[in-house]
């Protein structure tokens, strides 16, 4: 009988993907709900093969040292950074991640904060819940018209594009940015390209869609909030460190910014205590994936991508 190859999975993931799991591979460790200390994973790669990690688990240099065995790290994102990338590289150890997949569902988590965040709606929903709503007032929670305004875009690869097509059944003009010359042929001929402060300063809506890289820490700071409309949201489903929380918080008491509408936060999962107090705000759990059919293909995806490298065949979504 031939021995199933060891694979190491960090998190707990969607039963029809670990029902393929366990069919396919020995298991290193039980599959955890929380977050793997650094201990345990270590321990859990120690044997492995070939991992699945998510966004969370930080593979450096001293934690791939610790896994001699180690050929492949299939990460349940589409983003790498929590991965040390050329440390793996110079071991031969394949990286990939799961792009495509999640574009949709997080486009249209993008649109749910931003409608959330305008619209008032988790404030709406406490009043109600609380039972101090006395009635309707025509004064009461009164938000900001979505339709018609403009919609700036930081960042026009597959997620951006997608909230860019949405913008389309709500009238709203476009502008983006993008630090790199795109195709004209792959983008909407309506969706106006600008400078980085023209989409900063014109836009209603600023929706983030850039990885997370030393570049790109801290892109949404003092300065970059300051050119932007007081009456302008923030929204961002991309990383949490692109933005500086501090400044936010400054920015919205002092009436800078009418509010934001974040997914991720830059010392994930602690939020920054301003933010929990600021009703112009709308929270969410790092949800830009979270649908059940979704979630399942990610790991679909990394059981493939694991399965080529043991194999010896390319993997479809190689990143080093």
């Amino acid at each position: 009988m031939v021995a199933l190859p060891k694979l190491y999975v960090a998190r707990l993931l969607p039963e029809p993907v670990m029902t393929v799991i366990r069919e396919r591979f020995c298991l290193t460790a039980a599959p955890q709900v929380g977050a793997p200390n650094r201990t345990a994973l270590r321990d859990g790669l120690r044997e492995a093969q070939a991992a699945i990690c998510t966004l969370t688990e930080g593979i450096d240099g001293d934690v791939l040292k610790a896994a001699p065995h180690l050929r492949v790290i299939a990460n349940y994102a589409v983003g790498f950074n929590n991965i040390a990338v050329d440390e793996a590289k110079a071991k031969g150890v394949v990286v990939t991640n799961t792009p495509d997949v999640l574009t949709e569902a997080t486009a249209d988590l993008t649109w749910a904060l931003l409608l959330a965040t305008a619209r008032r709606v988790p404030e709406g929903d406490r009043l109600v819940r609380s039972g101090a709503w006395t009635g309707w007032e025509p004064t009461q929670l009164l938000g900001a018209d979505v339709c018609g305004k403009t919609l700036g875009i930081i960042g026009m690869g597959r997620i951006g594009r997608a909230v860019a097509r949405r913008a389309k059944g709500f009238d709203m003009p476009v502008r983006y940015y993008n630090r790199t010359t795109l195709d004209p042929s792959t983008l909407n001929d309506q969706w106006r390209p600008t400078s980085w402060q023209e989409v900063l300063a014109g836009s209603d809506f600023i929706s983030l869609h850039v990885p997370l890289t030393a570049e790109t820490h801290h892109l949404i700071g003092s300065a970059e909030l300051r050119l932007m409309r007081p009456t302008a949201y923030l929204i961002n489903t991309t990383r949490g460190p692109v933005v500086d929380e501090a400044a936010l918080v400054a920015a919205i008491q002092e009436g800078r910014l009418a509010g934001a509408g974040l997914d991720v936060y830059e010392q994930e999962p602690a939020l920054h205590p301003g933010l929990r107090t600021l009703p112009q705000v709308v929270t969410l759990p790092h949800l830009g994936s979270a649908t059940l059919n979704t979630r399942i293909q990610m790991g679909m995806i990394c059981v493939q991508n694991i399965l080529a490298v043991l194999e010896g065949r390319p993997a479809p979504n190689r990143v080093a």
